[in-house]
């Protein structure tokens, strides 16, 4: 088998993607994460995945590259990593009490082929109305400082979420099955 490499320094996907079963390597690539105009959510996810993806393969000779990225948007707003504990607060003010979506882009190149899939998985997650009090004491957690959106569903955040419509795994920064399904396709398969 080929061997599987990550194009993330991301330990959440790295703990997901440990979950095929399949031996992988992490190679994180750094890239410009700038987003174009009139891009949408969805493209912005999948070129940047994709963008990855591409870095890492154009240094392996053999391997499947997995290219991953995360976004978090609100009425078409992308929502980054927060530079500051004060715009984690105003992320978070904008996501209080509302649905947002979670958008993972997913870029797979086998190579030598150049054989590529590009897709994406989104998730609505519904935040209940947060105090400002929780608000405060969640940013001063440090929890949101590193994470699109300023939350992470795995941790603290998870006491925000009323619900959630779509894949788990997709919120946390990695959907396990549509990257399943993508290495499937690619005939990688795992190890269970």
């Amino acid at each position: 088998m080929k061997p599987l490499i990550l194009a993330s320094a991301s330990p959440r996907r790295r703990e997901l993607i440990a979950r095929l079963g399949v031996p992988f390597t992490v190679s994180p690539a750094d890239i410009d994460e700038s987003m174009l105009p009139g891009e949408n959510a969805d493209a912005f996810a999948r070129r940047i995945a994709q963008e990855k993806a591409l870095k890492i393969a154009a240094s392996v000779d053999s391997g499947i590259v997995v290219g991953v990225d995360t976004i978090v948007a609100l009425d078409g707003e992308v929502m980054g990593k927060p530079e500051s504990p004060e715009v984690a607060t105003a992320m978070l003010a904008k996501l209080s009490g509302r649905t947002h979506e979670v958008i993972s882009g997913v870029a797979v190149i086998e190579r030598p082929s150049g054989r590529t899939i590009v897709t994406s998985a989104v998730t609505d997650v519904r935040f209940k109305t947060l105090t400002s009090r929780e608000i405060d004491r969640y940013v001063a957690s440090g929890e949101p400082l590193d994470k699109a959106g300023a939350y992470g569903i795995q941790g603290i955040a998870s006491l925000f979420v009323e619900g959630i419509s779509g894949c788990y795994y997709n919120v946390v920064g990695l959907p396990l099955n549509l990257l399943y399904e993508t290495l499937l396709a690619l005939g990688v398969e795992p190890a269970f």
